[in-house]
């Protein structure tokens, strides 16, 4: 019996690596080797339960053990935690990764991206989000790359957007509260714009996807949702599949900053938490998210700033997950599956999604 090949996950813990590893193992398709800072996290543990997955210890900011973790895999799948390091530092890293997966002979690498906003706006400063252009511009050069390294070493970007799993989830920058009347309530600064919206679960055969036909994906830009939403769609939806009052509420950037889900962030604090404020090219975590921000207000109808292409999607992924109400009905059922109650006792007591909520900023780099 032919022994799976492995590849080399780094962000296997977060809340996107955790559903790719489950789609990458799934079938004995391939074994995975997962970069983690604590083996010994809940996180950690299970992906282990999951069979065919091995562990090592060490951050991605560490060329030796960058080493170590790619040699003797044939593929890779690098989504480096730019909350963690910040822009200036995730750039670099990434760099380095690509790089020493070239030198250890990996054969397809797949870089988890966001979109260069910055770029695609045309350089519009009101857009600039570093999160999202930290990890676009170096998927811009990892594409150029390819063009003279892939036949050594093929590869492809997963470019995803925010979850829709955050619209429901504790301390997101879309987070909803439950006011005195017990509406459900969602309070952001969208405007006329929407969200293109990725469900988690989807990812895992998006990611297995390109894998499996490198052929097709080698060069490719997979830039995923599962629609691009208003939030007024997602207080519709949630109040018919749940029967509980919800609206969502347009406010004003100020106001946004002053009462919302991240009023109690200091004003000149770093967007990455290990990144120096005072360094000149970290942003701060006010107008990295104002960017985020004006960039989904200048993208309502897939006819603006950010697009996605729902064809080339329904053809990759024909059991896609397409719009809001069917995503909240499917939460709902593994939550009450789980004896969680429902979606109403999950935002009446919302749960991290992201890692950096469960590991409250925290984390050497």
């Amino acid at each position: 019996m032919a022994t799976a090949p492995i590849v080399f996950v780094i962000g296997g813990t977060g809340a996107q690596g955790i559903p790719v590893i489950k789609g990458l193992v799934q079938e004995g398709a391939y074994a995975v080797r997962v970069l983690t800072r604590d083996p010994t996290s809940s996180r950690s543990k299970s992906l282990q339960s999951l069979g065919a997955v091995e562990l090592i210890e060490g951050t991605w900011a560490n060329e030796e053990t960058l080493r170590l973790g790619f040699r003797g895999c044939q593929y890779a799948f690098v989504n480096i935690d730019g909350f963690n390091a910040g822009e200036k530092t995730e750039m670099y890293w990434a760099i380095r990764a690509y790089e020493l997966a070239l030198e250890e002979g990996i054969r397809f690498f797949v870089y988890g991206n966001l979109d260069f906003v910055y770029k695609k706006s045309g350089y519009e400063a009101s857009v600039r989000c570093g999160h999202y252009d930290g990890k676009g511009r170096i998927g811009e050069w990892i594409l150029q790359q390819t063009k003279a390294n892939g036949k050594r070493m093929g590869a492809a970007l997963f470019t995803t957007g925010p979850y829709m799993e955050m619209a429901l989830g504790k301390d997101t920058p879309m987070s909803p509260v439950v006011d005195d009347g017990g509406v459900v309530t969602w309070r952001v600064p969208l405007g006329a714009g929407a969200i293109p919206h990725v469900a988690l679960d989807d990812c895992a055969y998006y990611v297995r996807w390109l894998f499996d036909n490198q052929q097709e994906a080698n060069g490719m830009d997979l830039e995923v949702a599962i629609d691009h939403v208003t939030y007024d769609e997602i207080a519709a939806a949630f109040t018919k599949v749940t029967g509980r009052a919800a609206k969502s509420i347009d406010v004003k950037m100020e106001e946004y900053w002053d009462s919302g889900p991240f009023a109690r962030v200091p004003k000149q604090t770093a967007a990455g938490y290990n990144a120096d404020v005072g360094d000149r090219a970290t942003m701060t975590f006010r107008d990295n998210f104002t960017g985020f921000w004006n960039m989904w207000r200048l993208s309502g109808g897939n006819k603006g700033l950010i697009q996605r292409d729902y064809a080339l999607l329904d053809r990759i992924h024909p059991g896609r997950i397409r719009s809001v109400e069917q995503w909240l009905r499917i939460e709902d059922e593994k939550d009450r599956e789980a004896g969680l109650g429902g979606l109403w006792e999950r935002v009446s007591d919302l749960r991290p999604v992201l890692k950096i909520a469960e590991d409250g900023r925290r984390g050497k780099l």
